[in-house]
């Protein structure tokens, strides 16, 4: 599969020389990280959407801890609504200066999240070590038996993540830097300011602090050979990347020739990713979705299944995972292109969150990938025909969810089709 154009996201490109690790669950990320950090000798960067306060998270805390108690510099950044609810816990584990515990958005009350910049949430999960060894994924920092509404659950929740060493790990770097000087200025911002105004070259300073905040980078522009394996890195952010992730998601799958597996628990796609996903099972291609089929938010459920009529009709299979909680956010086009990371198929992550996955090409990883997507298969359910098909509650169902939709992306000042 060739390289997407320039234009799809600038500043993004393959690199080669990486080595990457899919890694399923907290069972066996946070041994990883663990192991990581243990052996940690100069910084420790961390973001992530939830840092809970369970058994699993604890440790986790303990060898951010350990490691800052003994000279390692350690930066911690989570998301204000996400880890709302453990941020006193957090603050006690995660103490300075051993550690550097940073807030993207508090959220002081339920009225602040009406403002729009509000609804832009950290969503990302990245850790990166000496700069040497990066974790990407949708795995938060909570037990994978636990689930915030709905407390312990019977079975891990089915969700995947990618231990990455080599070049690539200097844009995780970057970009985990970033979201951590984003969120501290959001509480030192005036500090910052009048630090600006005093310096003896301001707008050099300025100019730094910005390149500070994007979260990538443009790779030097040099030879670079692109085995063992290819691998990119995406993020969605509100400024240069607003689209990146869908826009090589679409660009993948209008090209599939042979099969297209998508893995998300929240699915609510624009016209542009309907269009391409349909459109490639119209011309043959076998187009497989996986989709919670145990739901977390009864609404999310609901946008989903509005869309399976839609789908079912055009050819593409519809699967609902029904063995555990579904988390995962991953895909596999032609056993050769394949994408793990923190973005959903919905207008929350598309459009609003900051994002991040990485890309391979590389037919080993998507390999690996795929046995990992039929093994979930087993524990599905085939959805044959919609639960209402194409009769008037279809029709009221789905203006209702088109129109939540569209209330909240306006709220949160996105305008335009989506």
């Amino acid at each position: 599969m060739r390289q997407p154009p320039e234009d799809l996201a600038p500043g993004v490109a393959f690199s080669g020389g990486n080595t990457l690790r899919l890694l399923r669950g907290g069972a066996e990320l946070f041994p990883a990280m663990h192991g990581a950090i243990a052996r940690a000798q100069q910084e420790v960067w961390l973001a992530t959407y939830i840092f809970h306060d369970d058994e699993a998270s604890h440790a986790m805390a303990l060898a951010l801890a350990e490691a800052g108690a003994r000279g390692v510099k350690v930066c911690v950044v989570v998301d204000g609504f996400g880890s709302k609810d453990t941020l006193a816990v957090l603050q006690q584990w995660l103490v300075a200066p051993a550690v550097g515990l940073a807030v993207f958005r508090p959220v002081g009350n339920w009225w602040s999240l009406l403002q729009p910049g509000q609804l832009r949430r950290l969503h990302q999960k990245l850790c990166v070590v000496d700069g040497e060894v990066g974790f990407v994924g949708g795995i938060n920092i909570i037990d994978d038996c636990r689930d915030l509404r709905h407390g312990a659950l019977d079975s891990p929740r089915l969700d995947f993540a990618v231990e990455l060493r080599g070049p690539l790990v200097a844009e995780l770097a970057h970009t985990v830097r970033a979201m951590w000087t984003r969120a501290s200025l959001g509480n030192d911002w005036r500090d910052e300011v009048v630090a600006l105004a005093r310096s003896a070259e301001p707008l050099a300073r300025a100019r730094r602090m910005l390149r500070r905040m994007r979260l990538l980078r443009r790779p030097a522009l040099q030879a670079v050979a692109l085995q063992p394996v290819q691998a990119a890195f995406l993020v969605r952010d509100n400024i240069r990347q607003r689209r990146a992730i869908e826009r090589w998601y679409v660009q993948a799958i209008r090209r599939a020739q042979q099969r297209v597996d998508l893995v998300t628990p929240y699915f609510y796609p624009g016209r542009a990713f309907r269009r391409a996903l349909c459109g490639a099972a119209r011309r043959g291609v076998q187009v497989r979705l996986l989709l919670q089929g145990k739901p977390d938010y009864r609404f999310a459920a609901m946008a989903a299944q509005v869309l399976y009529a839609e789908l079912l009709a055009d050819g593409v299979q519809i699967f609902e995972y029904t063995a555990a909680f579904l988390h995962a956010k991953v895909a596999v086009v032609d056993g050769q292109w394949a994408t793990v990371g923190s973005s959903n198929i919905d207008p929350l992550s598309l459009l609003l969150n900051l994002e991040a996955n990485v890309v391979v090409n590389d037919a080993g990883f998507a390999a690996d990938l795929s046995q990992r997507f039929e093994e979930a298969l087993a524990g599905s359910r085939q959805v044959v025909a919609p639960d209402v098909g194409d009769s008037p509650v279809a029709f009221l169902r789905r203006g209702f969810v088109a129109t939540v939709a569209r209330w909240f992306l306006r709220m949160a000042g996105i305008t335009g089709r989506y």
